[in-house]
């Protein structure tokens, strides 16, 4: 049976924001809701109480806390002399009011307007005790706590600083605002390539890019600083070597919330290990069969590789689908699809929009009982402002246009990461930032992904990464199963430039002969001579040209 809210504001007041925000909340969370309207009497509470007999009632009050005391006392005795005073009743106000609620005894929780959302769909979802009782802990799965927050997504951040003390102070400051759902550790590059053979490790790059792990007791350490507060979940990034034994570490240490395993990087093709790209490719499909037969959700770090060195959009988008297509092949259930705004630089929104329809569109053929996607969107790092203010805009904005692809987790990217890594309050600052967008937009915000623009942008797009994937196919070796997983075939594509992008030229393992700009709010492919945008079908046919010229690498 559906549970009922009924909803009103008490004595002369006509402020009905509140109370209509609680309800479209209560409403999302699988309530019907019925509002009564303004200054409602008490007779006519005591009337809605017997004719719909709701789970709750709900009433505000944003005047006078003197005048308020006087109206809990009022409704209290009515409720009394109805024999109803059993009822359980809840309040919203501002602080002051609320103050006086509490003091009443009357209601089963009180909101003063201090709350996030997601604290009170928490309540709402019966996750949360009343006034008195004592929080239950969240979910300790990736997709149990999804399940549990819906419809707001989870917060996610990367934190990791050059001090193993300072980042364990963090990860504990973080846990006890509650702020983040989940905590994205981020290893120094010492520890992420070499952390099973310290004797390779550069002392003079402890702590470049994160914090330096030496030791499985400094992951635990991280792990017992995070059991507090709002309890959130700890994930951490594969490494660039030996992926299953960093896999096995993490998923025993700090209860590694997804596995995030690129599919053609993290070797010479971007210089983070000296791996080979076939080989890196082929161990990183392997990381991704190992999750998945742990049962451990998997996030294929791809196409903002590309995209952040220049690739046109139409390879980020095969990436994309490539990345999960693999996934689903080493039998990963539950797939974490990111998907990173702003990137490269100069994306407009309605083609940053349409990019990221028609990555979701195709991943989503693949999508079935046994392959759950969850959407993630995140802010392009590399298109911040140094200037604090402007990033700040930058977030908010960047965060608003991605709640139009309905994300279930949010990677916020703090307004400070253009300048320096995130401090803990830089990080609760800039979550404040996205829940304001939330509080905001979450349900009301037009629908973005109607605009004619976003929709041929999409259509194009899913047009001209299906040639790039059908040319990848016609690569097939006379022993690949699927050429779309075998590693040499894959390899071969990057090569022969199929997946291609500017700032790879001179690499030893790709192509690097793409020219791109953006044109329009949209990254597409130049002829050599940068006079002309190229067809999608150009571009392929010249990167085949350079195939059967015999030029597959070097």
């Amino acid at each position: 049976m559906t549970k009922k809210i009924v909803g009103a504001t008490l004595g002369h007041c006509v402020h009905v924001a509140g109370v209509l925000n609680f309800l479209r909340l209560a409403e999302a969370c699988g309530y019907q809701t019925t509002f009564l309207g303004v200054g409602c009497s008490d007779q006519e509470l005591i009337g809605a109480l017997r004719e719909e007999d709701p789970e709750y009632l709900a009433v505000s009050y944003r005047l006078t806390p003197g005048v308020a005391r006087n109206l809990f006392t009022s409704l209290k005795n009515s409720l009394q002399e109805a024999g109803l005073l059993h009822k359980q009743l809840l309040f919203g106000g501002t602080p002051p009011v609320a103050a006086e609620a509490r003091k009443s005894g009357l209601f089963t929780r009180v909101f003063s307007g201090e709350e996030e959302e997601a604290e009170i769909i928490a309540f709402l979802k019966g996750q949360a005790a009343g006034e008195k009782g004592e929080k239950r802990k969240p979910a300790i799965t990736l997709v149990e706590r999804i399940e549990e927050k819906a419809p707001y997504p989870l917060l996610r951040h990367h934190f990791g600083l050059p001090s193993l003390e300072e980042t364990i102070a963090g990860v504990g400051r973080l846990a006890e605002a509650g702020v983040l759902d989940v905590i994205s550790l981020g290893p120094d590059q010492n520890a992420q390539e070499s952390f099973f053979r310290p004797e390779e490790m550069d002392p003079a790059q402890d702590g470049a890019g994160g914090v330096p792990l030496r030791r499985e007791e400094d992951l635990v350490a991280l792990y017992q600083a995070s059991r507090r507060g709002n309890f959130p979940l700890l994930r951490c990034y594969s490494g660039t070597r030996d992926l299953i034994r960093w896999g096995e570490m993490t998923a025993r240490t700090i209860k590694n919330a997804w596995g995030a395993v690129p599919l053609f990087w993290y070797n010479r093709l971007d210089g983070r290990s000296k791996r080979p790209l076939a080989e890196a490719i082929a161990e990183n499909q392997q990381a991704m069969a190992w999750y998945a037969a742990q049962g451990i959700p998997v996030e294929v770090n791809e196409a903002h590789h590309w995209s952040l060195r220049g690739a046109p959009d139409s390879v980020a988008v095969a990436a994309f689908y490539l990345a999960a297509y693999n996934a689903k092949k080493a039998g990963v259930r539950d797939y974490v699809a990111q998907l990173m705004l702003n990137n490269p630089p100069g994306t407009s929104g309605a083609m940053d929009l349409g990019k990221c329809l028609a990555k979701i569109a195709l991943i989503e053929r693949l999508a079935g009982p046994d392959f759950r996607i969850h959407r993630q969107i995140r802010a392009g790092l590399a298109s911040l402002s140094v200037k604090t203010t402007v990033a700040k805009g930058q977030l908010a904005a960047s965060t608003l246009l991605g709640l139009a692809l309905k994300p279930e987790i949010i990677h916020v990217v703090a307004f400070c990461e253009a300048d320096h890594a995130a401090t803990p309050d830089e990080i609760i600052e800039s979550c404040g930032i996205v829940q304001g967008v939330l509080k905001n937009s979450l349900f009301d915000a037009p629908d973005l992904t109607a605009d004619p623009a976003v929709q041929a942008r999409r259509d194009e797009l899913i047009r001209e990464a299906g040639l790039i994937i059908k040319a990848i196919r016609a690569m097939a070796r006379p022993e690949s199963d699927d050429p779309l997983t075998d590693p040499v075939v894959l390899q071969a594509a990057v090569r022969t430039g199929i997946l291609d992008a500017p700032q790879l030229q001179g690499n030893p393992e790709a192509a690097g002969s793409v020219r791109t700009g953006i044109i329009n709010g949209a990254c597409r492919a130049f002829s050599a001579d940068g006079r002309r945008v190229l067809r999608e079908e150009e571009r392929l046919q010249q990167a085949v040209s350079r195939r059967l010229d015999g030029c597959t690498g070097r």
